[in-house]
């Protein structure tokens, strides 16, 4: 059985090769101290502060506060991918944040 540490990694790791495979920059970043504002994953998606959650029972909303939290210093948009055993990646953001990427707003505004 994996440990939820190890499963985190690995699930970090999942699906940064998922954003690669889309033609997008990602790789899982280094976190040695859990540092406030740091992000699960290294990427180039415009304006975005992803958070990776690879568990099977999330508490969503306590998962988007914390990427809230992560994303203020940047002034990017909190984002969590999630995903359960045998399960598609999932991603959670507030409807504000989904009507601007919907109206093709620029999310660096």
């Amino acid at each position: 059985m994996i440990n939820g540490n190890q499963k985190g990694k690995a699930g970090e790791r999942e699906l940064a090769a998922e954003l690669r495979e889309r033609g997008f920059a990602a790789r899982r970043a280094q976190q040695y101290s859990g540092t406030d504002g740091s992000q699960d994953i290294k990427h180039d998606l415009p304006g975005v502060h992803l958070e990776c959650k690879r568990v099977e029972r999330l508490n969503v909303l306590n998962a988007y506060l914390q990427a809230q939290r992560d994303a203020q210093a940047g002034g990017l948009m909190p984002v969590v991918a999630h995903r359960c055993n045998r399960s598609p990646w999932l991603v959670t953001l507030s409807l504000d944040d989904f009507l601007q990427l919907v109206r093709g707003e620029d999310l660096l505004a």
